[in-house]
């Protein structure tokens, strides 16, 4: 058996697209008549700054020799990938390892490109002490990811599916030609087996691309047969090419549990963490909400003695997810999950564990019904009018518009590897946005 690895093709300006390069290269070794059992689209770590859009890599299982699968896979990188972009880094990694024997190390190695950094050197000197084949160009930061997608079967433990459907190329660049309304009566029939194939709260078509690369759209879910059923009832322009890929989008796989400590979270890596809101929710300049988050333990303290906090954030492209953010309380006990930048965590999703359902209001005179005034520091109230006092606030009753359990953001604004709510497995009630 011969893994194929590939990483870094595209460009933000000029187009193309990995999952595409890595089709090809299939395709061409079927040509030659070996056999392709799988394909693999491995989403990294979302935070790497060096990314174009998704931080994609693709791995080709194939039965056909090492030398002809590197000969082949160089070829197509050479002529499809964008290279004239000097931030393109094509790279390409071959192995004849059966993709079930890959080495510990190089499974590792995996995991750490979907949850941490690494650097070029970490990939070369790997390369190196497992003699695989690699090519490179520019810099080579794409072996990277080629690497990472070579140890990915070992290194995953959970996949999904998404069946992309590929243009001619004669009209790359042009507007796609796709029914809409075709595409939200398909939504409709394969959900929830496939998800976030449109937003209707946004009205939009999700799995339809807007950059100029080759996807017309990509549809995606559990199972082959489902995500291959919507795609046929899509209706639009002509199909040049299709392939199925298996892949770790959707599964919360980028989400680090291991750190309990908000002090300790890191720049450019995603959490899951337990906290109490430590702020009023607030609206700024833009439409993005902001609220903080501290030590579920008021034992755990900062550096300066003071409970750890970690601002949270819930962006304008989030659009209605805000709303829920927005009506969190101080008090609140939450898990958050989502990536950290600039010290800000940019929330995925929430769930609540348990909400302030009282308040601490000053007391009302049970004679007149009028609200009674301070007596003074420390000498309780008194009204007014009536004489009567009380000794300390009372409690009041708060009606909440949430109520326990997951909330997400809407599909127009998920990472493709943060895992919907509609796909179950979480710990406790969902709340799922279609």
């Amino acid at each position: 058996m011969t893994v194929v690895g590939l990483d870094d093709t595209d460009s933000r300006e000029r187009g193309m697209c990995t999952t595409y390069v890595a089709a090809q290269v299939a395709e061409r070794l079927r040509r030659e008549g070996a056999a392709v059992s799988r394909l693999l689209l491995i989403r990294l770590n979302p935070a790497v700054e060096y990314k174009t859009r998704g931080n994609a890599a693709l791995a080709i299982h194939t039965d056909a020799d090492p030398e002809l699968a590197f000969d082949v896979a160089r070829d197509r990188l050479e002529t499809l990938a964008e290279a004239a972009d000097e931030r393109t880094n094509p790279g390409l990694v071959v192995t004849e390892r059966d993709p079930d024997a890959i080495c510990d190390d190089v499974a590792h190695f995996t995991r750490s490109a979907i949850r941490d950094h690494l650097e070029i050197s970490d990939a070369t000197d790997l390369l190196k002490r497992r003699g695989y084949r690699s090519w490179h160009v520019g810099d080579g930061r794409g072996r990277i990811g080629a690497l990472a997608a070579v140890g990915a079967w070992r290194g995953v433990a959970e996949w999904t599916y998404e069946y992309i459907s590929y243009r001619e190329p004669g009209r790359w660049g042009t507007p796609r030609e796709v029914d809409r309304e075709s595409v939200f009566a398909a939504a409709d029939w394969g959900y929830p087996d496939v998800w976030d194939t449109v937003d209707r709260g946004e009205d939009e078509t999700v799995c339809v691309p807007h950059t100029p690369g080759p996807i017309l759209h990509g549809i995606r879910g559990e199972d082959p047969e489902s995500v291959r059923a919507v795609a046929r009832r899509i209706d639009g322009e002509p199909i040049d090419s299709t392939q199925l890929f298996v892949t770790n989008q959707g599964t919360d796989v980028h989400l680090r549990d291991d750190v309990s400590d908000l002090e300790a979270v890191a720049d450019g890596r995603a959490y899951r963490l337990d906290g109490r809101v430590a702020s009023d929710p607030e609206t700024r300049r833009g439409g993005h909400v902001f609220v903080d988050l501290a030590a579920d333990s008021e034992s755990v303290d900062g550096a300066d003695g003071t409970p750890a906090r970690l601002e949270c954030a819930a962006f304008e492209p989030t659009k209605r997810f805000r709303d829920r953010v927005r009506a969190l309380r101080v008090g609140d006990r939450i898990t958050a999950c989502g990536e950290v930048s600039r010290g800000t965590l940019k929330l995925e999703k929430f769930a609540v564990r348990e909400l302030v359902t009282t308040e601490r209001v000053t007391p009302t005179c049970p004679d007149c019904g009028r609200t009674m005034k301070s007596a003074g520091r420390n000498q309780g109230y008194r009204c007014r009018a009536c004489g009567t006092d009380a000794a300390e606030k009372a409690t009041r009753e708060v009606t909440r518009d949430l109520e326990p359990g997951w909330y997400e953001v809407p599909p127009c604004a998920r990472r493709h590897v943060a895992k919907p709510l509609v796909r179950g497995g979480f710990d406790g009630s969902t709340h799922p946005e279609r």
